[in-house]
């Protein structure tokens, strides 16, 4: 038998999580979101949750749970506010596990405890001005030159890579060629080391408060202990953690679908129109209705993805169709519940507004709809 209930402890921490988006996200993150702030208190206060040490050992600074746990997290941040959530899923996913995931006990001791309490963030540097989605094209480089790396290259579109409590990014580059190919490494790169340096923060569409930026590398020297992971492995590397992440942006995506069902049925049950609440009319109980089936459709498929990432099974195919389903069941709930708003949902000062203009970069982010159907057609056998 099935049974896709969340157990006692998952639900407790659920529960908490979604008190803590009310009573503290909510009612401060509208005005950040319009200031294009970083907020700084929230994930302060997030870290002494242990929010950011969900999936980590104890050993390292963690709280000794799953990836369950981070996913139930995210989800329920993303019913408030989306900004507040992908800085929680860069942090945890992006940053901090390529070093619990291909670390040396060293690294993991020195990054890892910091990284857990959420007074340190990491980015995660793979996509570059001129490769989006063709990661493989990576042009940055870096040789070992008496026994420092030196990094020479860029990055683009880089999350928590440029605030005042980021602490490393972990970069891919070209460490030499290998049969004709490209050896593409990890290498982990300090924030304020000589030669690396952080463009200005994007002006974006959307996850206005949370902090992405260019990353620049000219001549930059780290020591040679500094590689992550196996020389030549960096690739396969990222690409294994892009597979979790790409659940982790899912658990985001239904957070942002169920949130903008959460809103349109408050508004349902107030606004009135020829007389009558508008919930009393078919045509908007039918689009709330479609909003709540893909919600309830896209945590199927990321749950599914999960239980099979959680038994160390194959899970390539099922985290490319949770991601695919949810990004996109997120920007149809939220052009859904803006029209079901009207003008006001136009308004940068209703959550729904806010919730239309982060919908968008879900379809794209750890790899577009585009890609992720090019994955699922190749684990299906097509080539």
């Amino acid at each position: 038998m099935i049974d896709f209930r969340l157990d006692d402890e998952h639900d407790a921490l659920r529960k908490t999580v979604e008190e803590f988006a009310h009573e503290e996200v909510a009612p401060v993150i509208g005005d950040f979101y319009e200031r294009e702030a970083f907020p700084y208190d929230i994930v302060a206060k997030m870290g002494r949750m242990g929010l950011f040490g969900l999936p980590f050992p104890e050993a390292y600074g963690g709280m000794g749970g799953d990836f369950t746990a981070l996913c139930v997290t995210l989800e329920e941040l993303a019913r408030v506010d989306s900004s507040v959530a992908i800085t929680l899923e860069a942090g945890v996913s992006l940053g901090a596990m390529p070093v619990f995931r291909f670390g040396t006990e060293e690294q993991r001791r020195e990054w890892l405890p910091r990284l857990c309490t959420g007074e340190m963030l990491g980015g995660f540097g793979l996509t570059e001005p001129g490769g989006g989605s063709d990661a493989g094209a990576t042009a940055t480089t870096a040789r070992l030159e008496n026994g420092q790396w030196v990094v020479n290259g860029s990055k683009e579109f880089i999350t928590n890579s440029g605030t005042d409590i980021t602490g490393l990014v972990t970069v891919t580059a070209v460490t030499g060629m290998k049969d004709g190919r490209k050896e593409i490494s990890a290498i982990i790169v300090p924030s304020g080391t000589p030669g690396f340096s952080v463009s200005k923060k994007y002006s974006k569409v959307g996850w206005n408060a949370s902090d992405t930026r260019g990353l620049s590398f000219v001549d930059c020297r780290v020591p040679e202990a500094n590689l992550l992971g196996t020389r030549g492995r960096g690739y396969a590397q990222f690409l294994s953690i892009l597979d979790e992440g790409r659940i982790a942006i899912a658990a985001v995506s239904v957070g942002l679908a169920q949130g903008c069902v959460d809103e349109s049925l408050r508004y349902a049950g107030e606004r009135e129109a020829f007389g009558h609440k508008i919930g009393e009319y078919q045509a908007i109980q039918f689009k709330i209705a479609d909003m709540e089936a893909r919600a309830h459709t896209a945590r199927l498929a990321y749950y599914a993805a999960l239980a099979k990432m959680e038994r160390s099974e194959p899970f390539k195919k099922e985290a490319a169709i949770a991601k695919l389903v949810a990004s996109e069941a997120a920007m149809d709930n939220a052009r859904d519940a803006t029209q079901i708003f009207g003008g006001y949902g136009f308004m940068n000062e209703f959550p729904v507004g806010r919730f239309y203009r982060d919908a968008k970069i879900l379809e794209i982010g750890e790899g577009t709809s585009e890609v992720q159907r090019m994955l699922i057609a190749r684990e299906l056998g097509l080539r």
